[in-house]
């Protein structure tokens, strides 16, 4: 009786090892979710040149987050969506002529870029390996926003007629980023964005905005 029973035993733990290795594993992630930080080099609209140095010497930096998740349709691609905010504070101070009589203005501006993007994105999606490069395209909106505010100016009698105090200028357009970076896979769950790199061209009333976007956070 009792061979008999640990032949069954034998038997039925044969058959659920059998059939673990009949059931097919998922070996590749079916979703990731990215949070990180955004580094924003914003077109001011400057030229002063074709140089690298030129390139960045036009451009304000903006700081702020990045966050965007992808469904993977398979091991290599999957569709994503994608959205920053970056943020600048800046004063300026100068001098104006108004009726060609010197005068001193300054005032604080408050300044944030907002992209709400959609694509795909090419990466190995294997629960195995280090190293995850990506590459993605995406294309929605862009929204830009500027405040002025503690405005000042002396003599305040010039100033007054042509410039108004606090007010706040804001317009939306079509905006893109193109670009990718590395992952390196900690575990099954979790990866570090080392970086991320975009073109960032954002066109708003008619311009274009060669902007690029620097990231690097968390994927789970």
């Amino acid at each position: 009786m009792k061979k008999a029973i640990l032949a069954i035993t034998l038997a039925a733990a044969t058959s659920l090892s059998a059939l673990a290795q009949a059931t097919p594993v998922d070996e590749n992630k079916k979703a990731e979710l990215f949070i990180g930080y955004s580094n924003g080099q914003v077109d001011t609209g400057l030229d002063s040149g074709s140089s690298v140095n030129d390139f960045f010497e036009d451009r304000a930096t903006f700081h702020g987050f990045n966050v965007s998740g992808v469904y993977n349709l398979n091991r290599y691609f999957g569709v994503k969506g994608d959205i920053s905010g970056t943020y600048n504070n800046k004063r300026f101070d100068g001098d104006i002529s108004v009726g060609g009589t010197p005068a001193a203005i300054g005032f604080d501006t408050k300044s944030s870029l907002y992209n709400f993007l959609g694509g795909v994105q090419v990466k190995d999606n294997a629960k195995s390996g280090t190293f995850k490069p990506f590459a993605h395209a995406l294309v929605g909106a862009g929204h830009a926003r500027t405040k002025i505010t503690n405005f000042t100016c002396t003599p305040g009698t010039l100033c007054a007629a042509v410039v108004r105090p606090d007010e706040t200028f804001s317009d939306t357009g079509v905006a893109g980023a193109f670009g990718g970076g590395l992952d390196v896979r900690l575990s099954d769950k979790i990866q570090i964005r080392a970086f991320q790199v975009d073109y960032n061209p954002i066109r708003i009333d008619g311009n274009t905005g060669h902007n690029v976007r620097f990231g690097a956070g968390i994927v789970f």
